[in-house]
């Protein structure tokens, strides 16, 4: 009966494919308003500059996670002057047998909108650049969305065919798992706050 279930469960989650992506846009640019102080969504078009539309914090890695993963998001967060255009970015380094883990995106249509994921399978680090059709894609990772949230033990028992006991050891390391997540994420942050107050020399991506 486990079987049956995780088998079900599987194909609930690889066979629907979700179609998802921005409106489309109403005018030719709306540079994100980062000034929390007001309301206004978008910048005044009179103020916007060249470096509105540059982006040169890609040119190092991030810190690595323990999946052996480093990513910097290149979104309409990190980006304003993506805003309303419908496109975003992501700079992945692996290390040597690196795993990006089992997820999907909310907003946008990567991979037809199904659960994917990347690993390494050289014995080198490498590097990927990818690209979405979303300027906010989001980010769902399949281990924290079904045991870091408050799905009853029993339905996973089934599910997967765990003890008790595997569920709890399971939500154990991925309680570690994502606070070292969270430094990473804080690190990553800054390293893009550094890499745009020091152009010189960076991998631009211009618009």
């Amino acid at each position: 009966m486990s079987l049956t279930v995780a088998v079900l469960f599987a194909v609930l989650l690889h066979g629907r494919v979700t179609l998802a992506s921005d409106p489309d846009p109403v005018r030719d640019f709306c540079i994100a308003n980062t000034d929390s102080a007001t309301n206004i969504p978008c910048k005044n078009s009179s103020d916007a500059t060249v470096e509105d539309f540059i982006f040169s914090g890609i040119k190092s890695r991030g810190r690595f996670s323990e999946t052996g993963l480093a990513s910097i998001p290149v979104n309409v967060n990190s980006f304003p002057g993506l805003n309303t255009l419908g496109v975003s970015l992501v700079r992945a380094d692996f290390e040597a047998g690196g795993v990006n883990v089992p997820h999907f995106h909310p907003r946008a249509t990567e991979v037809a909108g199904l659960v994917h994921f990347q690993m390494n399978v050289g014995d080198k680090p490498a590097t990927i650049l990818g690209s979405f059709d979303s300027e906010n894609p989001g980010l769902m990772k399949i281990p924290a969305a079904v045991f870091g949230c408050g799905i009853k033990e029993e339905l996973l028992e089934k599910a997967f065919g765990l003890t008790a006991k595997d569920i709890s050891k399971v939500r154990r390391k991925l309680t570690l798992v994502l606070e070292r997540l969270k430094a990473v994420v804080r690190f990553s942050i800054h390293l893009i706050k550094i890499n745009l107050d020091n152009a010189s020399g960076n991998i631009n991506t211009i618009l």
